[in-house]
C-alpha cells in the first residue's frame, strides 16, 4: 500500500522541518512531498533537510497547489496536511486504517481547538457560518469543511476536476465528495496554535467572501434548478405584489389606470418562467455531468473491491 503525504505550503520555515519529521516518525514508509508555492524564506532549504521530496508551483495560491499535486503523484492513499504545525500526525495511522477498513474515499479531520489562539475569532465564526451553508444546501455531513487536514483514496483524487486557485479548495474538495454521494467520514483531532514565527496566510473576510462565493457558484453547478428556483420565486413574489392591486382595481372598475406598473407584474411573471426554464434545462445537463464524472471515478477500483 503506497502512502503519499501531499503538504502544500508557503513561508513555513519556522514549521515545516517539524511536520515533515513528526510524518516521518509515524509514517516511515510514507513518501512526503512538499509543494512549495513561492516561498521567500527558508522553507525549500528546511524540507529537503528534514527528508521531504520538495517540488514547486508557481501559481500562486493553495488551490492551485492541490491541483499540481494531484496530476503529479500516484498512490494508493493520500494524505494533505498544512505545512504550519497545527495539526496532529500522531493519529494518522488510525485516520487511514479507517479509510481502509471501511472503504472510504475521504476522511475529514476536524479541528478540536486545544487553546484560544488555535482560531482566530474570525475564523471561527466564519468557519461555523460557511460550513452551515455547505451543509444546509449539499447536506448535512461534515462539521468543518475548512479543515487542511485529510486522508483520500485514488479514485478521489484523481477524478477530482480542480478548478479553485486559493483557500476555496477545501470547499470543492467537499462538494465534490458530497455531489457524487461518496462513502466518506469525518474524525476530530487536536488543533493547536502556530508555532512562533508562523503566521495565518487566510484573510478572515477577503477569503471569507471568495469561499462563499465558490459555495454559490457550486450550488448554481451541482444544483442549478434549486438555484434558480430562487429567482423564480423572488420573481413571482414581486409580480404578485406589484399585479394583485392592478388586477383587483380594474375587476372593480373596467380600467387599468397604472399601465407601468402592470407592465413591470407582467414583466417579472415573465422572468420567473424563464429562470425555472434555465433551472430545468440546467439540471438536466448537470445529471449528465454528475453521470460522466460518477463513471469516470468507478474507473478507480475501491481497496475492498471483490474481483
Amino acid at each position: 500500500m503506497e502512502i503519499a503525504i501531499l503538504i502544500p505550503c508557503y513561508n513555513e520555515a519556522s514549521a515545516i522541518e517539524k511536520v515533515v519529521s513528526d510524518c516521518k516518525q509515524v509514517l516511515p514508509a510514507a513518501r512526503i512531498y512538499v509543494y512549495d508555492n513561492n516561498s521567500t524564506d527558508e522553507t525549500i532549504m528546511k524540507a529537503k533537510k528534514a527528508g521531504a521530496v520538495v517540488r514547486n508551483e508557481s501559481l500562486q495560491g493553495k488551490g492551485n497547489v492541490v491541483r499540481r499535486m494531484f496530476a503529479d503523484i500516484d498512490a494508493d492513499v493520500y494524505m494533505m496536511i498544512d505545512g504550519d504545525a497545527t495539526y496532529d500526525v500522531t493519529s494518522s495511522p488510525i485516520f487511514i486504517e479507517k479509510l481502509l477498513s471501511d472503504n472510504l474515499d475521504m476522511i475529514n479531520i476536524s479541528r478540536d481547538s486545544q487553546s484560544k489562539n488555535a482560531y482566530r475569532w474570525g475564523h471561527h465564526w466564519g468557519n461555523k457560518f460557511l460550513t452551515g451553508m455547505v451543509n444546509f444546501i449539499f447536506g448535512e455531513r461534515f462539521k468543518d469543511i475548512l479543515s487542511g487536514y485529510r486522508i483520500f483514496s485514488r479514485r478521489f483524487v484523481k477524478s477530482f476536476p480542480v478548478s479553485s486557485e486559493g483557500f476555496e479548495i477545501e470547499t470543492e474538495l467537499t462538494v465534490h465528495a458530497l455531489s457524487l454521494k461518496m462513502p466518506v467520514g469525518e474524525i476530530s483531532a487536536p488543533y493547536y496554535s502556530r508555532i512562533e514565527g508562523s503566521i495565518s496566510k487566510l484573510s478572515t473576510y477577503k477569503d471569507g467572501f471568495k469561499i462563499l462565493t465558490m459555495i454559490i457558484n457550486l450550488m448554481r453547478k451541482e444544483k442549478p434548478l434549486v438555484f434558480y428556483n430562487i429567482f423564480t420565486l423572488i420573481f413571482v413574489l414581486l409580480s404578485l405584489i406589484l399585479g394583485i392591486p392592478v388586477v383587483v382595481h380594474y375587476f372593480q372598475t373596467g380600467f387599468v389606470p397604472r399601465l407601468p406598473t402592470a407592465v413591470l407584474s407582467a414583466a417579472l411573471m415573465i422572468m420567473a418562467f424563464l429562470s425555472l426554464t434555465c433551472g430545468l434545462i440546467l439540471d438536466t445537463v448537470t445529471k449528465g455531468r454528475q453521470e460522466l464524472k460518477r463513471l469516470f471515478y468507478l474507473q478507480y477500483t475501491s481497496f475492498n473491491q471483490e474481483k
